[in-house]
């Protein structure tokens, strides 16, 4: 059965007593199979947003057993920050990562928000894919009037009756809105002012429930600590309404006002595809790092059978293939990884060593195809082998050849490669692994022309090597 991961990214009306989120914290990591990726408070704004994942029931486990906690510390009558809530855990969405859909969060959702209230009399509004109503689908308009007023007019106004439960507000807790959606970029912008009005009229432009972009909500908050304005942005769909276009937008109207952008920042975790989309120097992040795309945290932290340990293991088991044409195309796909790294870091373009990544990982799989044709012809009838056995052997020599000359241009290229001093160890470690899966396919080159007839073809790969 494939694999299925869910990710949760609830957001909790706490960020300044640490105590607090790390109890919440640790009723996340007490259910087993649920990995925690990221957390981040703002004490400005008063709140704190995990991120964990995992399959789908741990996942629910996990998430009623941090608003358990939430509900029991987290008191809203005595909450103040720059953030609109209604409630101690505000809102916690599900987001599918691999192998569920939309409309299986959806079911998750509905059923950790019937707990909520029938276990917790927590009343819960559903939103985005999970909205019963159209005008719930938009989350600010649930959060209107913040804790506050919904304290008041529930049970009053029908408006405000929740999906799930009674129309009776939690007197400290308040309520919670559940959902499902796509990722959600949470994207700030800081100006170089205090002058929140200027965030806010900036904010008003660009949300689509004002006439701005489609998937961009937006709003004005002060960040007291630094004394700057804040245009505080969800991103909906960054494929639709990306990163750049939305920080230009914002950094041609500060602008019009006579400020400047002092920088941007990320909360939360954030989707490869939007770091490609959006180039990292031209967005100013504050404070971006590798750990916070969401990719890489999932590869470092879920501890799932696969790639490299996988890969050794069938390497030492006591079989033929994968063996050592695998490990020299294996040695040329780190070289060309660790190359494409330093020029990242570099700002130069990685897309030649990106393109080497790819050929020697598929030279990985094709190596030991071709070694198991091989074995496929020799268990034929003698009387017909032959030809067969021929053929196999030509692929055989093919692959490791074809891995030699990449090799050769792969150290080429790192060989002429000029980055600070700081990169020196990893461009070294990179030229030595290219020279392993140089060295490392001709072994393999060899003992196949051994076998091979065809003074032809030994001919023109001699023709090749000598090349080289």
């Amino acid at each position: 059965m494939p694999r299925q991961l869910v990710e949760c990214v609830p957001n909790f009306s706490e960020g300044r007593d640490m105590a607090k989120v790390d109890a919440i914290v640790q009723s996340i990591l007490a259910v087993p199979d649920v990995v925690l990726l990221d957390r981040e408070s703002d004490p400005d704004h008063n709140r704190s947003v995990l991120t964990f994942v995992g399959p789908p029931n741990a996942v629910a486990t996990a998430a009623f057993a941090s608003v358990e906690k939430a509900v029991a510390l987290i008191d809203l009558t005595h909450h103040t920050g720059a953030h609109p809530r209604i409630g101690a855990a505000d809102v916690l969405p599900f987001i599918p990562i691999e192998g569920v859909t939309v409309e299986e969060c959806v079911q998750l959702a509905e059923r950790l928000g019937q707990e909520l209230w029938t276990r917790l009399h927590l009343p819960v509004y559903l939103y985005e894919a999970a909205a019963r109503r159209p005008e719930r689908t938009n989350l600010e308009n649930i959060r209107k009037g913040q804790f506050e007023a919904l304290l008041r007019e529930m049970g009053t106004a029908a408006a405000r009756d929740p999906d799930i439960g009674d129309a009776v507000c939690h007197p400290t807790a308040g309520a919670i809105v559940v959902g499902a959606r796509k990722f959600l970029i949470a994207y700030n912008v800081n100006l170089n002012t205090a002058d929140l009005s200027i965030a806010k009229r900036i904010a008003k432009t660009i949300r689509f429930s004002n006439g701005g972009f489609r998937f961009v909500k937006s709003m004005g908050v002060m960040l007291a600590s630094r004394n700057l304005a804040q245009v505080s942005i969800n991103l909906t769909d960054f494929e639709q309404t990306p990163m750049h276009l939305v920080f230009e937008t914002v950094r041609r109207e500060a602008e019009r006002y006579g400020v400047g952008v002092a920088g941007s920042e990320i909360v939360g975790l954030i989707p490869k595809k939007s770091i490609e989309l959006s180039a990292e120097y031209f967005l100013r992040f504050e404070n971006f790092r590798p750990e916070l795309v969401l990719e890489n945290r999932i590869a470092e932290a879920v501890s799932a059978r696969g790639g490299l340990p996988e890969f050794l293991d069938a390497l030492a088991s006591p079989a033929a293939t994968p063996g050592g044409g695998s490990a020299a195309a294996a040695a040329g796909a780190m070289a060309a990884a660790l190359g494409s790294m330093v020029t990242r870091l570099a700002k130069l373009d990685p897309a030649p060593f990106e393109s080497d990544r790819r050929f020697f990982t598929e030279a990985v799989d094709r190596d030991a195809a071709a070694f198991n044709q091989v074995m496929a012809a020799y268990k034929r009838p003698k009387d017909e082998r032959a030809p067969y056995v021929e053929a196999a052997l030509h692929g055989a020599a093919e692959v490791p050849l074809e891995a030699m000359e990449r090799s050769r241009n792969l150290g080429a290229r790192l060989d002429g490669l000029v980055v600070p001093s700081r990169f020196s160890s990893d461009l070294a470690v990179a030229k030595s692994l290219a020279a392993a899966a140089r060295a490392g396919a001709w072994e393999n080159v060899k003992i196949n022309l051994d076998s091979i007839q065809d003074a032809e073809f030994k001919a023109a790969v001699q023709r090749r090597v000598d090349a080289l």
